[in-house]
């Protein structure tokens, strides 16, 4: 066991007055001195958390002790430091924003793709009758994706329903999504149901599991997560490398944010073009006067922006 641990977890669970339980949970969470992410909604939890073993297990006997989240699944890392600086535990209209809010037709705890864990996954993904389809962002993906993934143009997971339309050639395929965790395949299987796709697969626990589980075999890169580790090994078994750098095409796994906060693109960047650029995108955003020090690592907190100061566009 590591001196610090991750939990990476989701529940779809009804949660009444989600601006409230969001306050309280966020003084729970820091009377543990845990730091991370929490989103909540109306229709559940969405979190990475990290702190010590012992923060970790008393949240997670919290978590499980309220029957709403008893199923939660916990992904737990052993880390040397925690994986974020502050802790953020906030209230939205979705836990993963979808623009799928009608539980008419989109409802996690009633209808979502079979789920496969990691094991099954790994046997049934290479058969003739099955499209693995990857339903993360295409920064993510660029990073990394299993082996004869279908990918998609996106840049957020809200741009997803938009793309059922180039889809619908594999409606005669078994479909089995993947995405980090498994909280995007909910919703994205969901929907490839509603919209007459009549297979539909999801693995369970997402690629975090599928490597603790499978050995991450055929994962080939590595996986983007959201904390400031920003990617981490998934495959023990054939890994690879299969993402470039953004500004001379070497190949490098290294995922970075624009050191210009009005940028901030996700990117892969080789060390060398990151000392040249100073951690940026590009040279325009390398003379950004708002540009942060690049430090190697490409992880930056976010900074509250001053009240009443007119936003510096890019040139």
């Amino acid at each position: 066991m590591g001196q610090y641990q991750t939990l990476l977890y989701y529940c779809y669970s009804t949660i009444a007055n989600g601006e409230q339980f969001a306050a309280d949970h966020l003084k729970f969470c820091k009377s543990l001195n845990l730091v991370g992410r929490i989103i909540v909604a109306d229709e559940g939890l969405n979190g990475t958390v990290s702190g010590t073993p012992q923060a970790c297990k008393a949240y997670m006997d919290a978590i499980h002790a309220d029957e709403r989240f008893a199923k939660t699944e916990f992904k737990i890392d052993d880390v040397s430091e925690p994986s974020f600086v502050k802790m953020h535990c906030r209230y939205k209209s979705e836990i993963v924003h979808s623009g799928l809010r009608d539980p008419n037709i989109i409802n996690p705890n009633k209808q979502t793709g079979k789920h496969l864990e990691p094991k099954e996954f790994l046997a049934m993904k290479d058969r003739d009758d099955v499209v693995i389809l990857d339903v993360r962002s295409d920064y993510e993906h660029s990073l990394g994706r299993f082996k004869n993934a279908v990918t998609l143009d996106i840049e957020n997971f809200r741009d997803f329903p938009a793309k059922i339309n180039e889809l619908a050639k594999y409606k005669d395929k078994k479909i089995l999504t993947y995405c980090t965790g498994g909280i995007k395949c909910e919703k994205a299987s969901a929907l490839l149901l509603h919209e007459g796709f009549s297979d539909v697969y999801q693995l369970h626990g997402g690629i975090i599991k599928y490597g603790k589980e499978a050995g991450g075999e055929d994962f080939e890169g590595k996986c983007y997560v959201f904390d400031n580790r920003l990617s981490v090994d998934v495959n023990t078994v054939n890994p690879s490398v299969v993402s470039t750098c953004r500004n001379c095409g070497t190949v490098t796994d290294k995922m970075i944010n624009c050191a210009n906060p009005e940028c901030n693109e996700h990117f892969t960047q080789c060390a060398i073009c990151g000392e040249q650029l100073e951690g940026c995108c590009s040279t325009t955003c390398q003379t950004h006067p708002r540009k942060r020090v690049y430090d190697g690592t490409g992880y930056y907190v976010k900074v509250p922006q001053p009240v009443n100061v007119k936003k510096v566009q890019l040139a």
